[in-house]
C-alpha cells in the first residue's frame, strides 16, 4: 500500500499537493465537529429525548464521556429558528454551586448562567434566540444569542451532601419552545468509537458537515479550506485515498492520542491540565482533545480540569496495580478552590465510568476522607484497599484494565492556573 507523502498526494494537475502535517491538521480539526455530531446522534437516540426537552439525569448517570458525579445533571439540545426562540427557566439557587452551561455545535461555550456571570439576574427567564433573530421575547427575559440554530445545554447542581435538595432544584429547571422551529437533523456520519477512530472516510461529505454549524474559531476559514482540499485529493483516485488512510491510521491517530494526555496542556506531575478550555480561539487541537476525552468542558473560570493515564514513573495506569496519591498539608485540594474539587476514575479508551462492587466512582470535597496526623491527604487507587490508607480514601480501579483519572477544581483560585496540579500517583503494589 502506498504511504502518504507530498508526491503520493499529487494525483493530477489542478489539485494542491498536501503534506503530512496539512493532512493531520485537517483531520484533527474535522474530528472535533464529528465528535459533537456523534454525541448529538447518541443523545437523540435515547428514549424520550428530543429538542427543547430537558433530560433530568438520575444521580450517578450520564451518557457522555468523563462525567461528574458530584452534581445533579440536566441536559438538553436546544433548537431555534429566526422566528422561534426557546425559553429557559433557571430556579433561584443559593449556598451551592450551579451553572447552566450552553455550548455551540463545535463544543465552544456560549455562556454560563449563574450568579457569577449574571449577578443582576442569576435566575429567572432566559430567551435563547437564533443569530440575528428579531423575534419578540417575553418582557423580563434575558436575551442570549446562540452561534447557530442549535446548542447544547448542560446544567449542574452541586449535591453538597444534600442529594434530595439537589434533585428538587434540578427538576425546577424548565425549557420550552415558543413555537415549532424548523429543525435540521444532524448530518449522517460513519460509526466510530474512541478506540477505533475514522480513517480517510472522515473526509467524505465534508461540505454537509462543515455547513451544518458555524465555527467561531478565527482559524475556521483556513482550516475548512484545508479540509475541502484533502477531500478533493482523496476523491481523485483510489490509490491517493489509500495513502491518506494509511497515514491517518499509522501516524495521525496515534500522534493525536499521545497529544491528548501529554501535550494538549501543561504537564505537571504526570497530569495534563490547566489549559484554557471552553473557549479555544485558534487552538482547534485542544478543542478536539476535549471533545474526544471529556466533551462539554466548561471555561476555566468555572472549572479547571486535570487528567492522567500515567503514574509517577511515567507508566500507564492499570488496575493490576495499586497506587497512592499524597497531597502535602500545604497543597491540599480544598485550599485551591472556592467551591469544591473531585477526582473520578474512568476506563480507557472510552473514558466512561467503570462499574465496581463498592459503587464508588469518585471522591470529592464532601467525601469522608481521613487525613494523616501531619495534615496530609493520601488517596489510594487500585482493585482493593491499600494497606496503610483508610478505606474511606480508596478509589476502586478495574482489575487488569487500563484507566484514567480526571481531577476537577470548581471555581478555582488563581494558584491553579499558575502552578498547582494534583500530586503524582505512585505505584505501591
Amino acid at each position: 500500500m502506498a504511504t502518504a507523502s507530498s508526491k503520493a498526494l499529487d494525483p493530477s494537475p489542478g489539485l494542491e499537493v498536501q503534506d503530512d502535517q496539512t493532512i493531520a491538521d485537517a483531520y484533527i480539526y474535522l474530528l472535533g465537529r464529528m465528535l459533537v455530531i456523534r454525541q448529538e446522534h447518541h443523545d437523540l437516540a435515547q428514549a424520550g429525548v428530543d429538542y427543547n426537552v430537558i433530560k433530568y439525569n438520575p444521580l450517578g448517570s450520564a451518557e457522555f464521556v468523563n462525567p461528574n458525579f458530584d452534581v445533579a445533571y440536566l441536559e438538553a439540545w436546544i433548537a431555534v429558528d429566526d422566528r422561534t426562540p426557546a425559553l429557559l427557566e433557571v430556579p433561584e439557587i443559593t449556598g451551592r454551586y450551579y451553572t447552566a452551561q450552553i455550548l455551540d455545535e463545535w463544543g465552544e461555550v456560549i455562556v454560563n448562567i449563574n450568579e457569577r456571570t449574571f449577578p443582576s439576574q442569576p435566575c429567572g427567564t432566559f430567551a435563547l434566540v437564533a443569530p440575528g433573530s428579531t423575534a419578540r421575547i417575553p418582557s423580563g427575559a434575558a436575551r442570549i444569542e446562540l452561534h447557530s440554530c442549535k446548542a447544547k445545554m448542560l446544567a449542574r447542581v452541586e449535591l453538597k451532601g444534600d442529594r434530595s435538595g439537589a434533585v428538587d432544584l434540578q427538576k425546577r429547571f424548565t425549557l420550552r419552545s415558543l413555537g415549532t422551529p424548523a429543525i435540521v437533523k444532524p448530518p449522517a456520519i460513519p460509526a466510530f468509537t474512541n478506540e477505533k477512530l475514522l480513517g480517510a472516510e472522515i473526509f467524505e461529505n465534508v461540505d454537509v458537515i462543515l455547513s451544518s454549524a458555524l465555527d467561531v474559531s478565527p482559524l475556521a476559514a483556513e482550516m475548512q479550506h484545508k479540509v475541502r482540499a484533502i477531500a478533493a485529493v482523496i476523491a481523485s483516485s483510489p490509490s491517493t485515498r489509500a495513502a491518506v488512510d494509511s497515514l491517518v491510521h499509522a501516524k495521525v491517530v496515534p500522534g493525536f492520542q499521545e497529544y491528548v494526555f501529554t501535550k494538549s496542556a501543561p504537564y505537571r506531575n504526570h497530569w495534563v491540565g490547566g489549559a484554557e478550555t471552553g473557549n479555544y480561539g485558534r487552538d482547534f487541537r485542544l478543542r478536539t482533545t476535549v471533545n474526544f476525552a471529556g466533551i462539554w468542558a466548561n471555561t476555566t473560570d468555572e472549572v479547571i480540569y486535570f487528567a492522567t493515564t500515567r503514574d509517577a514513573a511515567g507508566k500507564p495506569l492499570n488496575g493490576s496495580h495499586s497506587y497512592v496519591m499524597t497531597f502535602p498539608g500545604d497543597r491540599l485540594p480544598d485550599s485551591v478552590v472556592n467551591s469544591y474539587w473531585s477526582v473520578i476514575l474512568v476506563g480507557v479508551p472510552d473514558y466512561r465510568v467503570v462499574p465496581n462492587p463498592a459503587n464508588r466512582y469518585n471522591l470529592n470535597s464532601y467525601s469522608p476522607l481521613k487525613h494523616e496526623l501531619n495534615g496530609s491527604l493520601r488517596i489510594a487507587i487500585g482493585p482493593k484497599p491499600v494497606a496503610g490508607v483508610a478505606e474511606s480514601n480508596w478509589l476502586p480501579a478495574p482489575e487488569g484494565k487500563a484507566f484514567s483519572l480526571t481531577f476537577r477544581t470548581y471555581v478555582p483560585k488563581a494558584v491553579v492556573k499558575r502552578e498547582w496540579a494534583p500530586s503524582a500517583i505512585t505505584m505501591v503494589a
